[in-house]
């Protein structure tokens, strides 16, 4: 898996870089972006990974939601990847803004003609860390995961669905319960097939009723005014009441901000740092 450099720029004493590689999970070529902070020039550090939204590419976060300052303080290095495959002449790939490129929803499709090319769960979950690890100054036991929306979404279940593999997991206005939203349904429905018992499985509401890993705090911030919440997009209520009934912590935070969605990146970066050191807690601890 040999990486492309795409693009190198000299942040905080550190590195924004973007590299370009041929996937072999989502038989495609695809970006993603890395920050490498200063301590990376001397040793291993641990691994945040970054999961966008719908109709977002690695350039969004990495241009827009300025956390490298905080990265390099805490000396994590951060990978954002894109969020879906891309030209893989799918029939239907570009009819919707939220559903194929651009919409990958971080979940493997069993549905043709999604199943060859559509698998980000498997990409993020394996497939990403393995060339990070052997091509970066990592430390592999160390790595944690947040998002925003579809991303959001993505590292709830992920964190989940590995009890483990994450010391750490935060979101921005994650679609928290799929499986009873129209983004959801459509998604779902298109990859995985008809069943909805089959969404269950990336559903972060549906699997925290189950969870029994390790201890797993969640930070999740909200925009009050979030046009997406009021449209019943998102259910963090019912997210919230799960973790409540499992004893699991979370802190959820209804900010005032207007939104969290893709153009909204202003609110992200308001509030990227107290991420970045909710996750350096655990990573550097």
């Amino acid at each position: 898996m040999a990486l492309k450099q795409v693009s190198s720029n000299k942040c905080f004493e550190g590195f924004q870089k973007v590299f370009e590689h041929d996937s072999a999970e989502l038989k495609c070529r695809m970006k993603f972006g890395i920050y490498l902070p200063p301590k990376a020039e001397t040793g291993k550090c641990p691994v945040l990974y970054w999961l966008s939204g719908l109709t977002c590419t690695e350039q969004n976060f990495i241009t827009k939601a300025g956390f490298q300052q905080a990265a390099a303080e805490h000396g994590l290095i951060v990978v954002a990847p894109d969020t879906s495959p891309r030209g893989c002449n799918i029939e239907g790939e570009d009819e919707s803004w939220d559903f194929g490129t651009g919409a990958g929803f971080y979940v493997d499709a069993t549905e043709d003609p999604w199943k060859t090319n559509y698998r980000m769960y498997s990409y993020i979950k394996d497939e990403l860390p393995k060339l990070i690890n052997a091509n970066f100054p990592t430390d592999p036991e160390r790595m944690s995961i947040f998002g925003h929306s579809m991303g959001g979404h993505g590292a709830l279940i992920l964190a989940l669905k590995n009890p483990g593999k994450y010391k750490s997991v935060s979101a921005f206005a994650p679609i928290c319960n799929p499986v009873q939203c129209q983004w959801g349904k459509k998604a779902l429905g298109g990859y995985l097939g008809p069943d909805a018992s089959k969404w269950e499985a990336y559903d972060a509401t549906q699997l925290v009723k189950s969870y029994s890993g390790s201890r797993l705090d969640i930070l999740i911030d909200q925009g009050k005014d979030d046009q997406f919440l009021s449209a019943g997009q998102l259910l963090p209520d019912n997210f919230i009441a799960a973790c409540t009934e499992r004893k699991i912590p979370v802190v959820f935070r209804l900010q005032q901000a207007s939104c969290f969605c893709s153009p909204c990146y202003f609110f992200i970066a308001s509030f990227i740092n107290d991420h970045i050191k909710h996750h350096a807690k655990y990573l550097n601890a």
